[in-house]
């Protein structure tokens, strides 16, 4: 959101098309109820053609990388440009290319019943052909600027390949580390959450919306889907309503202030009805309480899987249902225009409400400046001048650095000289094609730079790097742990790549136990044998359960997946080129069987506390501590927090407080500090979190320096959801921290009038 517009005047109920007319005028003229251009098409379009505005498709004429979908056949050009012109499509998504998009947009203005434009779309998660670090991994940066900036970019690549949709950011709130698409989003905390949302639509469609280089963000997907049981893809999510409002929906509310124009419906159901026939979701919730004047897009078939879910008895229900909901786009099943023609026609779906969806659709290609500008993103030249610019390679490298969390460092065995002989063991060293990372669609392979490459780049002359596989993924290798051994024993230093393959994590990558394959311990175990000194470098999308080796090496840092600079990205945080900042966004467990692990859960009345463990709230096998909290990062620098402080003992009406502490670098190393502000409500009509994050501060500290450190606490910061739905603070005592991580610190009492 701009500046322009506060948050107390959205508590207050400023309207949607208000808000939008500050900030931006592409996105105000979706605000405005009626638009005589797109009136006049209404009335103007057959029944036929209105379903096909509210239908899209892939675009398997235009692929360029991996499948990100289920099989399709394979459609001809001939075909899609038959389809086009006969106004059965709003548009074409996960397809690339220029020249091929001009031609069908051509039809479509020129052969299309009413020259309609196409929209194309397409999964670009967290990058084009430059890929940026996994959003996972970009939110340890505890940076949402950063998350700005490489949306910007991103969507300058986008657009440049003539892309003007896409269906990121994913913005679900994910707190079971099995679920594979937690890589995806910011994970575990609604609050960041909420920031990295409302930063990557502003990235994605900066100041003009209908710029060449900006696209339309989508923040998916509506709504609980982080909360599926069990971790489990496409599975129920049992949320009491109290969480889905107070946890699961921040985010996406951020994100619509942003300036978001479209969001897409879920798979899940929630209290048993499916996200895309919801109507309390996308029509109580969505239009009617928060004003939204977007489109909702399907998930792909998450319509016509409604008969499936049992919630609808076949297609022409499914798309009765998802209508009447508030879903206007189908994407890939076709059932609107199977279906909704001979629905509108038997009275079992309003006209108005095909008119209104339709005018949704269309507004939103008006915002984008479609109607004024049909070619616009599908430019020849920019097709090849605006990818893989310098400044968005230098990007990806600096975000990929900003996004490394060191977890452990024993003996400050880091950061390595330059000169040091250096064992690169891993499955990943020296595979480009693991690079990107998941749900990277449109990836450049070539370019990605390896950890064997970085780390070349990186040692001094003479310097001895020994490279070796030592096992695959997920299986032995023949002569694998040996070549490892003898490579280790030869070296300094170990320097252990190990974790999940991209094809591990992301959509239907759910696994039983988040850790690391056997093989790979196997491996560890035959390296640690040889008594050198070893630094682990995880690749991961989501919290790992860590043992044996792996957990007891001195040195260990959370890469996740880094994108197209991961070499050079490692290499400068192990030997000390960039001081390490990442922060966790979510907790790692001491064991899988932990999960759903989360730290801001509410506390029980038998909650483990002191040394004896008996009657109370715990697995036999482990502590409730996490293996490493929430928030938790170190550095290069030892690093010393005063006393929590506040600017006064009690909070009255609609002022605030400050909150602060004394933050000091007390290392012989510059230091990047990220401060977190942490409250509790000690004693509410509901339970509340032990603890819940509500500001960050970012600090640089040179040897000895130190810093203060403040924080604006507010009623607003106080508040929770209550059993009306309602979102206010209640008056009593609260905890407030400043401190380093989730678990850190002493807190200070403060009153609330």
């Amino acid at each position: 959101m701009t500046s322009l517009v506060s948050r107390r005047t959205l508590l207050k109920g400023a309207s949607v098309s208000a808000i939008s007319i500050m900030l931006s005028p592409a996105v105000a003229r979706v605000g405005r109820m009626r638009d005589a251009r797109i009136e006049r098409l209404i009335a103007a379009m057959s029944l036929e053609e209105k379903a096909g505005q509210l239908s899209i498709f892939s675009d398997p004429a235009r692929i360029d990388g991996p499948p990100v979908n289920p099989g399709l056949v394979a459609q001809s050009m001939d075909t899609v440009k038959r389809e086009i012109a006969a106004g059965r499509m709003t548009g074409l998504y996960n397809g690339i290319g220029v020249a091929a998009g001009r031609e069908l947009q051509r039809v479509a203005v020129e052969q299309g019943p009413h020259k309609i434009p196409l929209i194309f779309a397409g999964d670009v998660i967290h990058g084009m052909k430059t890929t940026f670090p996994v959003p996972l991994g970009e939110a340890a940066s505890f940076d949402p600027e950063l998350a700005r900036r490489t949306a910007r970019a991103a969507a300058v690549e986008a657009s440049a390949k003539g892309i003007h949709w896409i269906f990121a950011p994913m913005v679900d709130v994910a707190r079971d580390q099995r679920w594979g698409r937690v890589v995806e989003g910011a994970g575990e905390d609604s609050w960041l959450g909420a920031q990295f949302a409302a930063a990557r639509v502003r990235g994605f469609q900066g100041e003009d919306l209908t710029a060449e280089d900006c696209v339309l963000a989508c923040p998916k997907h509506f709504a609980g889907y982080g909360a599926v049981l069990g971790g489990m893809d496409y599975n129920t999510a049992d949320i009491p309503e109290t969480t889905l409002r107070e946890t699961h929906l921040p985010p996406f509310k951020a994100a619509f202030d942003a300036g978001a124009l479209s969001t897409m419906a879920s798979f899940n159901d929630v209290a048993g009805v499916p996200s895309t026939g919801n109507r309390y979701l996308l029509t109580d919730i969505l239009r009617g309480e928060w004003g939204y004047k977007g489109l909702v897009v399907s998930d792909y078939t998450s319509d016509e899987e409604m008969i499936l879910h049992g919630f609808a008895a076949d297609g022409a229900d499914a798309a009765a249902k998802a209508i009447n909901a508030g879903c206007d786009i189908s994407m890939q099943s076709g059932l609107y225009n199977m279906h909704l023609p001979a629905l509108v026609r038997s009275g079992k779906v309003a006209l108005a409400t095909v008119d209104t969806a339709v005018r949704r659709v269309l507004r939103v290609k008006q915002a984008l400046g479609l109607f004024d500008n049909p070619y616009r993103s599908l430019d020849l030249a920019r097709e090849q001048r605006d990818v893989r610019l310098p400044q968005a390679i230098a990007l990806a490298r600096e975000a990929a650095g900003k996004s490394i969390v060191l977890l452990k460092n024993e003996g400050d065995l880091l950061p390595l000289a330059t000169s040091t002989n250096v064992a690169l063991i891993g499955p990943c060293v020296s595979d480009k094609g693991d690079m990107p990372g998941p749900w990277a669609s449109f990836p450049d392979f070539a370019s990605c730079v390896t950890p064997e490459e970085g780390f070349r780049a990186a040692l001094a002359p003479g310097a001895a790097l020994r490279v070796a596989r030592g096992a695959d993924y997920e299986a032995p290798l023949a002569g694998g742990i040996e070549a490892a051994v003898a490579a280790a024993k030869a070296s300094d230093v170990v320097v252990l790549v190990i974790g999940e393959s991209a094809r591990m994590s992301g959509e239907a990558q759910a696994r039983v136990e988040v850790t690391i394959p056997e093989p790979q311990r196997v491996l560890a175990e035959a390296v640690a044998a040889t008594g050198k000194p070893i630094v682990v470098l995880l690749r991961h999308g989501r919290a790992l359960a860590l043992s044996g080796a792996v957990r007891a090496a001195p040195a260990i840092l959370a890469t996740w997946f880094l994108g197209s600079e991961t070499g050079h990205a490692m290499a400068d945080i192990v030997f000390g080129a960039v001081a390490p900042q990442g922060r966790l966004p979510v907790s790692f467990p001491q064991a899988s069987g932990q999960e759903p692990f989360f730290y801001d859960h509410r506390t029980t009345g038998r909650p483990q506390l002191g040394a004896d463990p008996t009657w109370k709230a715990r697995y036999r096998e482990v502590t409730n501590d996490a293996l490493y909290p929430f928030g938790h990062g170190l550095g290069y620098a030892t690093v010393r927090y005063s006393s929590t402080a506040v600017s006064a003992a009690t909070l009255a009406g609609d002022g605030a407080i400050l909150v602060s502490a004394t933050v000091t670098n007390t290392g012989k190393r510059r230091l990047h500090e990220v401060a977190q502000l942490y409250m509790h409500d000690k004693v509410a009509s509901l339970t509340q979190p032990v603890r819940a994050l509500k500001g960050i501060r970012h600090l640089d500290l040179d040897p000895g320096q130190s810093a203060r450190v403040a924080f604006r606490l507010t009623r607003a910061d106080l508040a929770f959801v209550h059993r009306d739905h309602r979102s206010f603070a209640e008056p009593g005592a609260f905890d407030v921290w400043v401190a380093p991580s989730s678990i850190a610190g002493v807190p200070a009492t403060v009153m609330l009038a």
